[in-house]
C-alpha cells in the first residue's frame, strides 16, 4: 500500500505493507526530508491538531495504527542546529562526517519471507484453458474467435462442466488482480488480497479510551456475513502410498480406539484443475496421545515441543507439515469389516470443535503471499478424516476451513456446541467485541436469503472440501520414501510397539551387512527410521545429511560415502553387540 506524508519539504509517498513496523516506514522517509530536519522531534498525525512524536509509536505496525492504502499523514519537525552547516563549507572529511545527522530509527520490520516454490511456479503461468475449434468457427486454421479462444482459469462454466466445486487459489488471485489492477489504468499497485481480521482494534488512535471503555467506527469491526468460500488453497491431497493409510488405521483395528497424526509432505502443481495445487502426503507422525473409543486426549504443550523438533528434521528431508489426519471409526458389528456412517449431509462433515481445531492449526501455518496486504493469506494446511461412508466402508474425507473461519477463531467469536453441525457465537465481553453476524442460505423456493447467525449457525459455511486419492497409472508419482512399514512408528508404546536398538537391529542390520546396497537404500528410505536414528545422535551433521540424501534419492555414491564413515561403522557395531 501507499502512505502519503505532507511535510514542510513537500509531499512524499512511501510504498509499504500493513504488517510493517512504523519504524521501517520512517526510515524510508528520513532521507527524503531536509538535511536540517531534527528526526528526534519528528511529529506525525492524521490531523494537524493531533500530532504525536514519531518515536512514541514507531514500534507499532501500520495495521495496529489503523493506516490504510492512501492514508494522508501530516508531518512536522524542528530544525537541527548541528545540520545547518553543510559538509562543503570549510570542513574536513572527518568533521563533515561528525555533523551528518544519523537516522535514529532502527529497522525493526519483519524478516523477508519467501513464498513456496509452487506459488512462484504457478505465478508465472497464465492458466488459460485451451479450447478446440468449434463448429461455429468461421475462420482459418490459424485464426481464433470467441468460440475457440482460451478461457480464463476462473471460468465458472468450465468448473461446472468438470464438476470442480471450488476454483484454485491462483485462479482466484489472478481474477482479483485483474479486477483490482487493470492494465493501462495507471496509478499505484494495490494488493488484491487482505487477510480478514474480525478483532477490535484496542490501539485505536481515534482519541478515546481503548475497548471496553471506548469504541468508534474506526476500531469497531463491521457486521459479518458468512457465505461459502468459492476458492480453495489446496485442490487435491494425494497419499503417495496406500500402506500409509493402512498402517495408520491398524491402530484402530488393534485397539478399537481413535488415532491422530500430522501429515508431512510437499506441494506441487495439480494439472487436473487450472492453476491447481496438490498436497503430496509422504509420511504421518503420531504425537504423544491417549486414545479413547470416542476421541483423543493430548497434552498440547508437550505435542508442540515434540512437533517443533520433528518439523526441523523433516525440513532437512525436504518435507513440510502439510496437514493433520484422525480417525472416527466405529465397527458396525456385522463381522464383515463394515463401519458406521456418522458423517453425511444430514448430520455433519466436520464438527464445530473440529472446525475450530482446523482453524487454529491453519493460523499456526500461514501461507506466505506477496499479493496480500499483510504478507500472508490463509493457509495450505489440510484436515483429513477417516470415517465410514454411506456404503459403510472406511473412507477418507479432506477439508480446509475458510478465511472467515480463521478470523472468527482468531477473534475468539465462536465455540463448539452440543450440536456438532452448529457453531455457537460467543457474547461480547471486555476482551472481544462481537458484531452482528449473518449467513446466506437458499430457502425452500431456491432464493438466496440472509439469516441472523446468532446464537448459532451451521459450520458448513466455514468448510471447503478437497478431493483426495492415490497415484494412478495415468498419473504416476515417485514417493520420497520406499518403505512405510517394517520399523515401528513413534509413540506407539500403548499398541505394544516400541522403538529401540533391538527393533533397529531386526530391521536394518542384515541389510547393512549384506553388501546389497539397493536393499539397504530401500530400508533406509523410511521416515520413522530416520527420525529414530537422528534421536540416537550417533551420526555427525555431515553423515546425517548423507543419510537423508541416501534415503530420499536413488544415489549409490551417497550410500558408499555413508557406509565408509566412522560414525556409520559405530552404529553398526552397536547394533552387532545389542541383544
Amino acid at each position: 500500500m501507499i502512505l502519503r506524508f505532507r511535510s514542510p519539504d513537500g509531499m512524499h509517498r512511501i510504498e509499504c505493507e500493513e504488517s510493517q513496523i512504523y519504524d521501517t516506514v520512517l526510515s524510508q522517509l528520513a532521507p527524503k526530508l531536509s538535511p536540517q530536519a531534527d528526526l528526534n522531534t519528528l511529529r506525525v498525525g492524521l490531523r494537524s491538531n493531533e500530532m504525536r512524536l514519531a518515536r512514541e509509536i514507531c514500534d507499532l505496525s501500520l495495521g495496529q495504527l489503523g493506516f490504510k492504502h492512501g492514508t494522508m499523514l501530516n508531518l512536522s519537525y524542528d530544525k537541527s542546529k548541528d545540520a545547518k552547516q553543510t559538509p562543503n563549507q570549510g570542513q574536513t572529511p572527518d568533521t563533515a562526517n561528525q555533523s551528518v545527522k544519523i537516522n535514529p530509527f532502527k529497522l525493526l520490520g519483519p524478516a523477508d519471507v519467501k513464498e513456496l516454490s509452487v506459488d512462484e511456479e504457478l505465478e508465472k503461468l497464465d492458466g488459460l484453458i485451451p479450447r478446440k475449434r468449434s463448429f461455429l468457427c468461421r475462420h482459418g486454421d490459424k485464426g481464433m474467435c470467441e468460440y475457440c479462444c482460451p478461457l480464463p482459469p476462473w471460468d465458472r462454466e468450465y468448473q461446472t462442466e468438470h464438476n470442480i466445486k471450488h476454483i484454485s487459489f491462483h485462479a482466484h488471485l489472478k481474477q482479483l488482480n485483474e479486477q483490482t489492477n487493470k492494465k493501462g489504468s495507471g496509478g499505484s499497485y494495490i494488493p488484491p488480497l487482505s487477510q480478514p481480521d474480525f478483532r477490535i482494534n484496542k490501539k485505536c488512535q481515534g482519541g478515546h479510551e481503548p475497548w471496553p471503555k471506548g469504541i468508534c467506527s474506526k476500531c469497531q469491526p463491521s457486521a459479518i456475513t458468512l457465505k461459502q468460500q468459492d476458492f480453495r488453497m489446496v485442490d487435491h491431497v494425494e497419499f503417495q502410498k496406500s500402506e500409509l493409510i493402512n498402517e495408520f488405521i491398524d491402530s484402530w483395528r488393534t485397539t478399537g480406539t481413535q488415532r491422530f497424526g500430522f501429515i508431512y509432505g510437499q506441494y506441487a502443481p495439480y494439472s487436473a484443475t487450472p492453476l491447481g495445487i496438490i498436497a503430496k502426503a509422504e509420511a504421518i507422525y503420531e504425537p504423544p496421545q491417549h486414545d479413547e473409543a470416542d476421541g483423543i486426549t493430548m497434552d498440547m504443550e508437550l505435542v508442540e515441543r515434540e512437533m517443533a523438533k520433528v518439523d526441523e528434521i523433516a525440513k532437512e528431508m525436504g518435507l513440510l507439515r502439510i496437514g493433520m489426519i484422525f480417525t472416527d471409526l466405529t465397527d458396525a458389528g456385522k463381522g464383515n469389516g463394515s463401519v458406521l456412517c456418522k458423517r453425511h449431509k444430514d448430520s455433519f462433515f466436520l464438527s464445530s470443535l473440529e472446525v475450530i481445531m482446523a482453524a487454529r492449526q491453519q493460523l499456526k501455518k500461514p501461507n506466505v503471499c506477496k499479493f496480500s496486504e499483510q504478507g500472508i493469506y490463509s493457509s495450505k494446511f489440510v484436515t483429513c478424516v477417516i470415517s465410514g461412508n454411506i456404503e459403510e466402508d472406511i473412507d477418507i474425507s479432506t477439508y480446509q476451513v475458510s478465511t472467515d473461519a480463521e478470523a472468527l477463531v482468531q477473534a475468539d467469536m465462536i465455540t463448539g456446541s452440543t450440536h456438532p453441525s452448529m457453531a455457537y457465537i460467543n457474547d461480547t465481553n471486555e476482551d472481544r467485541y462481537v458484531p452482528e453476524m449473518f449467513y446466506m442460505r437458499r430457502n425452500e423456493y431456491g432464493l438466496l436469503v440472509k439469516e441472523n447467525a446468532k446464537p448459532a449457525f451451521p459450520v458448513d459455511y466455514l468448510l471447503v472440501s478437497l478431493t483426495h486419492g492415490f497415484p494412478t497409472a495415468d498419473a504416476p508419482s515417485v514417493p520420497k520414501f520406499s518403505s512405510v512399514t517394517g520399523f515401528p512408528w513413534a509413540n506407539r508404546q500403548i499398541l505394544g510397539h516400541s522403538q529401540d536398538y533391538s527393533q533397529l537391529k531386526a530391521y536394518l542390520y542384515e541389510a547393512a551387512t549384506s553388501g546389497d546396497f539397493h536393499l539397504l537404500q530401500q530400508k533406509l528410505s523410511n521416515f520413522h527410521l530416520l527420525l529414530y536414528i537422528n534421536s540416537l545422535q550417533i551420526l555427525g551433521p555431515q553423515e546425517w545429511k548423507l543419510l537423508c540424501k541416501a534415503a530420499t534419492a536413488e544415489d549409490q555414491s551417497t550410500i558408499y560415502q555413508l557406509i565408509d564413515s566412522p560414525e556409520w561403522q559405530t552404529l553398526i557395531m552397536i547394533l552387532q553387540e545389542s541383544a
